[in-house]
């Protein structure tokens, strides 16, 4: 029993925020001091939201992190929860006041510069504030429980910039500015709702602070009022919270998805002779699409494959198998090679000292896998315009010249009809490749 006792009281000691609490009447004044936009406040809010869309355009962290140290806009959020959190009506409506006036501004500010900036790309730190989840709600009120907790004490060390930093309320709002700029209507809501998740989960945890912290509260003069406002509290966190939720579903279900497909591919997929040159997971439609090249895999090796595909739960999913180069579409071959290129790079850049060398291996490496494909591409297309090939080769070579001793690219056809070829026969199909290779230098040879 002692032990419990002395457990218990140990863990009071430790969690006890009554020690270290500031004055309430100073956490109150503190905090209404920071809800007002005019002035200085209201400037350094707009150079903020320039400077936060600036560090979204370049896709620099460091910059939009700067911004977000910068930023007033924790001020009014915390006012509004604050005023839930006493019953105080007026501060309320205040704290809600300017919280709208520093979003107009803002809004108007990052549009602004979005219209301007000749960079429209939209990089990985703009995109990551377009689609918020559960997680995010998480952030924002663990966020707002450090910050209030933080401004109650009397030893707020260095919490309320890592509180703005970590909830990151300027981002959201510049990319909205970014959305309304392009007219990206998807951006502009995403963002936006993730502003909202932040500043609803500020306030409701600066509403609970001050609850547990037993702040002094106003006395409504119809009971019926604190109990609509309760309401609204409660009513605004569930609509708020819940698409929130689907959405984090979702989510973890496409990354539960792709990393099932990928270990399946991994270890089921990877047949001797053969060569996976591009795997395509699209969770939307639970579709698992494989493109080989090699000397072809068999139907049973494949079905024993979709057999397996439980053991990684995966039985929804739809198994598409492509082999060689007759089934690949257009956007399979650019991706083919886009592929290509990236696996390349990645595995001989260790070894390559200068940007030349690299740009040389990589046209290399992919002359080869072009060749496959005009090669195939172009022996059903000669076979079709002129019959009687029998056989066909089609390589990049370099030719050497005895006049200029200067080494050129050129494409090499060999040819083998099964009947003699007339010269007229040889100067169509020249001219019919040339068109075909887009003015590329084209030497025919044709076997006797």
């Amino acid at each position: 029993m002692k032990f419990n006792i002395l457990i218990i009281n140990f863990f009071k000691d430790r969690f006890n925020l009554e020690k270290n609490k500031e004055e309430y009447g100073e956490v109150i004044e503190s905090i209404k001091r920071n809800i007002y936009f005019r002035g200085t406040n209201l400037w350094v809010l707009m150079f903020a939201i320039i400077i936060a869309s600036i560090g979204l355009n370049v896709n620099s962290t460091a910059v939009i992190i700067g911004a977000m140290l910068v930023s007033p806009l924790m001020g009014p959020i915390m006012g509004i929860g604050l005023g839930a959190g006493i019953n105080d009506l007026r501060l309320i409506r205040l704290s809600a006041y300017n919280f709208l006036i520093a979003i107009v501004i803002s809004l108007i500010a990052s549009t602004i510069y979005f219209l301007l900036s000749p960079l429209n790309e939209a990089h990985s730190e703009l995109l990551a504030r377009t689609t918020p989840t559960v997680y995010d709600v998480f952030i924002a009120l663990f966020g707002g429980l450090a910050g209030i907790v933080a401004t109650s004490s009397k030893e707020k060390g260095n919490v309320i910039p890592g509180v703005a930093i970590a909830t990151a309320l300027m981002p959201p709002l510049c990319t909205a500015g970014y959305g309304l700029a392009v007219g990206n209507m998807f951006f502009f809501i995403g963002a936006l709702y993730l502003f909202f998740i932040n500043s609803v989960f500020i306030c409701l945890a600066t509403f609970l602070i001050v609850r547990f912290l037993h702040f002094p509260r106003h006395k409504y003069l119809d009971e019926s009022t604190g109990h609509r406002m309760r309401l609204w509290i409660w009513l605004i966190v569930i609509i708020t919270f819940v698409p929130s939720v689907i959405i984090a579903y979702y989510m973890i279900h496409r990354n539960v998805f792709e990393t099932n497909a990928s270990r399946f591919i991994a270890k089921e997929m990877i047949f001797e002779g053969n060569t996976i040159i591009e795997k395509k997971i699209d969770a939307a439609s639970t579709t698992i699409k494989v493109v080989y090249i090699g000397k072809g895999v068999s139907p049973d090796l494949l079905e024993n494959a979709r057999k397996k595909l439980g053991d990684y739960h995966l039985e929804n999913a739809n198994l598409k198998i492509n082999q060689g180069m007759k089934e690949l579409t257009t956007s399979d071959i650019t991706s083919m090679k886009s592929q290509i290129i990236e696996e390349l790079y990645l595995k001989n850049q260790e070894v390559l000292l200068s940007k030349d060398e690299k740009i040389d291996l990589l046209e290399k490496e992919l002359t080869k896998y072009q060749s496959v494909y005009m090669s195939g591409n172009i022996l059903n297309e000669i076979r079709a315009l002129f019959p009687g090939v029998q056989e066909t080769s089609f390589t990049r070579a370099l030719l050497s010249s005895a006049k200029t001793k200067l080494p050129d690219t050129v494409n090499l056809v060999y040819l083998k009809f099964n009947r003699s070829v007339k010269n007229y026969e040889i100067r169509r199909l020249e001219k019919w490749l040339n068109e075909r290779m887009k003015g590329e230098k084209i030497k025919i040879i044709v076997a006797k």
